[in-house]
Formats: C-alpha cells, sequence, structure tokens
C-alpha cells in the first residue's frame, strides 16, 4: 500500500509491507526540488523501525519522520 504526501515542496512517499493480519513494515523516501551536498538518503528508501503498526500509525509514524527529515534539509519554517 503506499501514499505520497506534499510537505514544504516536497513528496514524501510512503510504502507499506503487511508483515501479519492488519500489521504493516513502514518505508518512507523523499523526492524534492533540490538536491543539497551531503543529503545521501534523499530519493532512497528508509525503513521506519519500531514496527510492526497498524495501518493507521505506520502511515502517521512515516509522515511525521518524513516532515522532519525535509525539516532538517530545509532549517525551520518561518
Amino acid at each position: 500500500m503506499q501514499r505520497t504526501v506534499a510537505y514544504r515542496g516536497f513528496e514524501i512517499h510512503i510504502d507499506l509491507l503487511s508483515t501479519s493480519a492488519d500489521m504493516f513494515d513502514v518505508w518512507f523516501r523523499i523526492k524534492g526540488p533540490i538536491q543539497p551536498p551531503g543529503v545521501a538518503a534523499l530519493g532512497e528508501r528508509i525503513k521506519i523501525r519500531g514496527g510492526p503498526f497498524s495501518e493507521r500509525w505506520a502511515y502517521l509514524v512515516a509522515e511525521i519522520a518524513g516532515q522532519a527529515a525535509v525539516d532538517v534539509i530545509l532549517g525551520p519554517a518561518e
């Protein structure tokens, strides 16, 4: 299952993989308009640890992790 969320000009792509009934492992990746030097993981899938999660939690945790990664790249929002 997949979902894409827009955040501050970037796209956060979220992928869920079923591990058991109603439980999922989750990955996210970020795509954006810039490729800052030194940011090696941009565009790469990153697994969220601490799972498996319910579907709702998996999407929430991945979205928050993706937003935090974008905030690190761009700096604090004004």
